[in-house]
């Protein structure tokens, strides 16, 4: 009996024994193994792993435990969102240091990854989790690769943006890094700060023959970081050539040219001048072959040249000036920045008047940067219109957004002059045109007011009536009967005072109830006119 029990017992444990003994070894499902150290202790997992992303270089640092000394070595495990699996890490297996670098692992930066670490001796840690993370996010910008070429007073600075060429992190951004350095003089402390600079910059007014140190750090703006400073770089300018550069560049506005000038200390000097998109100075490399000559300034005598404003597009561009001998050549001289947009003029509106007999219709056209290149409509305008009687110097202004503007309550049969300048509202351009030249016209009679009730009571009068007939003409045609000589629209026979707005609209009505009461015309006619229908405060009020 005691043999079929014990026979039963065996059986039991044999049956039990795959997982039974892989619990007391201390390993848990899925193969992670949970095995203690000698002496009956764990071995601990590492601790305080910390994950820094330079440019492409990927680098793990931890703390070891106190138990993890002698033969240890330390093995990392990824996980993308996509898997359900832990992968190996490249770079990172059975490392007997505290770092390693897995740079060769191909990821995509803006993609969030897991990792994970343990301790391996005789037997192994549980696993350590590390927080996960986006590449990009955590990456810091490294120190850019800067080359130096001297001049005499001057140093040109050729940036690269950080990483190399076929940066991964950077990929989208290469053009979009802008550079600030610090520069001293390699026998002084005194720092220069220099802010914002293109990967090509030169560093001017310095002195010949002395030695300048500097350093320089990238930065991208849109993601709020701010790179680590490259190694010193150190150069010393050559000697003074013989042949100073162009100074003080500049361009002005006159009509619709751009004139450039600069100074200069020598006579008999022959000056170029070229140019170029500033945005290809942003992109990584040497641009120097890209630089274009402004045909009407080469080998000009003077230190100042003329060139239409169609000569450039809409945009932002870099000018410089060398000057020349015949045998001898000076560096180039500084590079301006030159924006259409902001250093263009802007010319004054064109417009058209329409009189009638109390008013001026007024109708603006867009200002125009040439003959064949309209002004850019990115910008609202708002107009300025100054009007005055031909006969009086008091000048009225009104200022407008729309460019249909009625001036009202004017006097009938009078010459009113007008001019108009534009002013831009964007705060960048901050722009105002010169007025346009003077056009006047003369308002017309009232005894137009007494046609368009009597034969066009519901449309405008015909806009050629005046050059068919005379004021005489009209009057006899339309007072052929004594009758209709009493008639009380307001016929003005010699002007020699005006009647006031009230005035008109008391005779208005008494014109609208006669029409209405005689006229024998068995149309239908609408004897309301909104323009008329309305108060003199509310002439007032688009009058402002």
């Amino acid at each position: 009996m005691m043999v079929t029990l014990l026979g039963a017992t065996t059986l039991v444990l044999v049956t039990l024994a795959p997982w039974v003994l892989s619990a007391a070894a201390g390993e848990r499902p899925g193969g992670e193994s949970r095995r203690r150290a000698g002496g009956g202790k764990n071995l601990k997992s590492p601790q305080k792993v910390e994950v820094d992303v330079i440019d492409d270089n990927f680098i793990l640092r931890w703390n070891r435990s106190e138990e993890s000394v002698g033969n240890v070595t330390f093995s990392f495990d990824y996980q993308k969102p996509e898997m359900d699996n832990w992968i190996k890490l490249p770079g990172c297996q059975n490392i007997t240091s505290t770092k390693c670098n897995f740079s060769s692992l191909k990821l995509n930066v803006y993609e969030e990854i897991k990792l994970r670490i343990r301790a391996e001796k005789e037997n192994t840690s549980s696993w350590y989790e590390v927080d996960s993370f986006t590449p990009f996010r955590k990456a810091q910008i490294g120190p850019p690769e800067v080359h130096l070429e001297a001049e005499d007073k001057a140093i040109v600075t050729y940036i690269s943006p950080p990483g190399t060429e076929d940066s991964v992190m950077w990929a989208l951004d290469r053009s979009s890094f802008i550079y600030s350095l610090v520069i001293w003089k390699n026998s002084s402390s005194v720092e220069e700060r220099i802010q914002n600079i293109y990967s090509r910059h030169k560093i001017s007014k310095l002195s010949p023959e002395t030695t300048y140190c500097l350093k320089v750090k990238a930065a991208l703006l849109t993601s709020r970081k701010i790179g680590v400073y490259s190694p010193v770089h150190c150069i010393k300018t050559t000697v003074e050539n013989e042949l100073p550069p162009p100074e003080n560049v500049e361009v002005i506005v006159q009509n619709q040219n751009y004139i450039l000038k600069w100074d200069y200390t020598y006579a008999n000097m022959s000056f170029q001048v070229q140019w170029l998109h500033a945005f290809l100075k942003r992109n990584p490399g040497n641009h120097l072959y890209k630089w274009k000559q402004i045909p009407d300034c080469e080998n000009v005598t003077t230190t100042q040249c003329v060139f239409p404003q169609n000569t450039f597009q809409k945009g932002i561009y870099l000018l410089r000036v060398q000057a020349s001998d015949g045998n001898n050549t000076s560096f180039w001289s500084e590079e301006i920045k030159f924006d259409t947009e902001i250093q263009a003029s802007l010319l004054p509106p064109v417009f058209n008047i329409r009189s009638l007999s109390d008013s001026l219709h007024i109708s603006i056209g867009a200002p125009k940067w040439s003959e064949n290149k309209p002004v850019i409509q990115d910008y609202p305008l708002i107009y300025e219109i100054l009007f005055w009687e031909n006969t009086s110097k008091a000048e009225r202004k009104i200022i407008k957004k729309k460019t249909d503007v009625t001036i009202p309550n004017l006097k009938p049969l009078t010459v009113y002059c007008v001019k108009a300048r534009a002013h831009s509202m964007d705060e960048k351009l901050n722009k105002s045109s010169v007025f346009s030249d003077v056009v006047c016209e003369e308002t017309k009679s009232v005894l137009l007011r007494c046609i368009n009730y009597v034969f066009f009571p519901s449309l405008k009068p015909s806009s050629n009536i005046d050059e068919y007939f005379s004021e005489q003409s009209l009057k006899n045609l339309l007072l052929s009967t004594s009758e209709e000589q009493i008639e009380k629209c307001l016929i003005i026979e010699n002007i020699s005072t005006i009647a006031t707005v009230e005035e008109t609209n008391q005779s208005d009505e008494d014109h609208k109830k006669y029409s209405s009461q005689t006229s024998q015309d068995s149309g239908n006619y609408s004897n309301e006119d909104e323009s008329e229908n309305k108060t003199s405060e509310e002439l007032q009020q688009d009058f402002i």
